[in-house]
């Protein structure tokens, strides 16, 4: 990106800001405020540093413990980040965490940020070997984790000091918890650190070992990549379903809490309990990750008219693709909310579909918010500008990672970073993701990404989730076939199906073989694992 473009970024990213209020004018004495201390202890404690010092009266979260005040927040963090240092963990000690949301993982956060550890969030779904693999591979030292993963950290090195961030009633443990922590030492403000702890964030690890994402120190003006195409604003409340470890959760808890927002979260998500939560709080935001989704819209229209959701004016969702009968439903159940953010772990954002884009163009992926830029390349690496051309999607964003925590790297081309996907723009400049690079696949000559026969299954009222894969045939090289969840009631006929298929898109589109199963094999985040698929007898 030249220098020109850079301006531009910037200039834009500040108007944003200000529409959103987080550099109110003509108070920009607050904002500027907030921008220092987040330079010294980080985005996620320097908000919450900056609203206790200006003696914010607000609520910053609601767990199942209770309510926390931004006071409450600063004052524990300090707390606990005192009682790390009295154990010796200096700022060079790299801390991991595997816990669910709650104000356990908060404080976490919070607390390295300013004790300027690096934090490796954890995938509440890894395995024993998972862990221990990540765990080596990142230097971890000491482990924040809730009670019921206690079995899986047993497999973590003796020498990494422990702590219990959601302890069960009943459970006797030699480890101590955070509240053993945070009662132990002074509240008192602690100097910054001479730099703020970052986050390793991991990938979804769907075929193989997670490798290790790090988020080190970004610009202020970054969160107006999420202010620019999403209406959050100052005061808002949000309710976080997402698992806060997920990009999606990291990055939408800054943004609540730069925001002076209040942050509804619990540990297990319910569908049902979700929205009930929504309405209790008169939450103006829910923060969901696809998967989550379709089952609140699953719920029915019977069961949702329980609870008043007039309050809610966003619905946030990343993480994978929306297909365009999930988009049309949550349209019907809740009205013009639904925002989806497409990016990675490496990238961040890339695009944001509006619902008005949804409604205009269903199945978009939108378009780039501002200082992020979205360029197609072809195989040989021209760049692709004709609409309706597939090409492989690369992204420029100022939350892009500058390589994995391993030392290897994704694709760059003029200062852009692959995302591993390939999609195209309409004429009006929205792009759509046609599918994972990878998950091309070559029949009879004729190439093919499940994707497309994937949303058109799922536009169909008697299939709630499809997948569809390629496998190796003799004949063709390989041969596609559709993994079905079918709704209750429905006749689950394959003969049906493939006739829908056949009407509606080309003939080697049409799966050869429909598979039902009762449901789609996912990890903690939602990612479908199509290795387990392709394993399917």
């Amino acid at each position: 990106m030249g220098l020109g473009t850079k301006i531009m970024d910037t200039l834009g990213a500040a108007a944003v800001m200000n529409r959103a209020g987080l550099v109110p004018f003509p108070r920009l004495d607050h904002g500027l405020r907030s921008i220092s201390a987040v330079n010294k202890y980080g985005p996620f404690a320097g908000p919450v540093h900056a609203h206790a010092s200006s003696g914010l009266q607000a609520d910053a979260l609601i767990d199942e413990r209770g309510t926390l005040t931004y006071r409450e927040l600063e004052d524990q963090s300090n707390a606990l980040a005192r009682a790390w240092r009295a154990e010796g963990l200096t700022s060079a000690a790299v801390m991991g965490a595997m816990c669910r949301n709650s104000r356990g993982l908060i404080l976490t956060m919070l607390a390295a940020a300013k004790n300027g550890n690096k934090l490796v969030l954890m995938n509440t779904g890894f395995a024993p070997p998972q862990l221990a693999d990540v765990a080596t591979r990142e230097k971890v030292s000491a482990f924040v984790y809730d009670d019921e993963f206690a079995d899986v950290a047993a497999a973590l090195a003796d020498d990494i000091l422990r702590y219990r961030s959601w302890p069960d009633a009943g459970v006797i443990s030699d480890v101590a918890t955070l509240d053993d922590a945070i009662n132990s030492q002074s509240a008192d403000q602690l100097p910054a650190p001479s730099s703020p702890g970052g986050f390793v964030l991991l990938t979804s690890g769907t075929t193989g070992t997670p490798k290790g994402a790090p988020r080190e120190h970004t610009s202020p003006l970054a969160s107006a990549q999420f202010l620019d195409r999403v209406p959050l604003r100052r005061s808002q409340t949000m309710m976080m379903a997402a698992p806060a470890f997920h990009g999606t959760g990291v990055s939408q808890l800054a943004i609540a809490l730069a925001l002076g927002q209040t942050v509804v979260m619990t540990r297990i998500f319910d569908p049902e309990n979700t929205v009930r939560l929504v309405a209790q709080h008169r939450c103006d935001s829910l923060v969901v990750v696809p998967t989550m989704l379709q089952r609140i819209i699953d719920l029915g229209p019977e069961t949702l008219a329980k609870y008043d959701t007039t309050n809610l004016k966003i619905i946030f969702s990343a993480g994978a693709a929306i297909s365009p009968d999930l988009s049309k439903r949550t349209a019907e159940a809740f009205g013009p909310v639904l925002y989806n953010l497409y990016g990675s772990t490496e990238v961040a954002v890339a695009t944001v579909a509006t619902p008005e884009d949804m409604a205009k163009a269903p199945g978009t992926a939108g378009r780039p918010p501002v200082t992020c830029h979205v360029h197609l390349y072809d195989d040989e690496g021209k760049r692709i500008t004709e609409p309706e051309t597939v090409g492989r999607i690369f992204v420029s964003s100022g939350l892009s990672f500058a390589g994995y925590t391993d030392g290897r790297d994704k694709e760059r081309i003029d200062g852009l970073l692959s995302t591993g996907d390939v999609g195209h723009f309409d004429r009006d400049g929205r792009l759509y993701v046609d599918g994972r690079d990878d998950d091309m696949i070559v029949s009879g000559g004729e190439n093919v990404y499940p994707l497309e026969v994937e949303n058109l299954l799922m536009d169909r009222e008697d299939v709630i989730e499809a997948a569809v894969i390629g496998v190796a045939d003799a004949d063709f090289g390989h041969r596609l076939r559709a993994f079905v969840v079918a709704a209750p009631d429905s006749q689950r006929d394959e003969n049906e199906l493939k006739a829908h298929v056949k009407a509606n898109l080309a003939r080697y589109k049409v799966p050869r073989e429909i598979v039902f199963i009762d449901e789609l094999p996912r990890n903690a985040t939602g990612k479908l694992l199509r290795k387990v698929l392709e394993q399917h007898d």
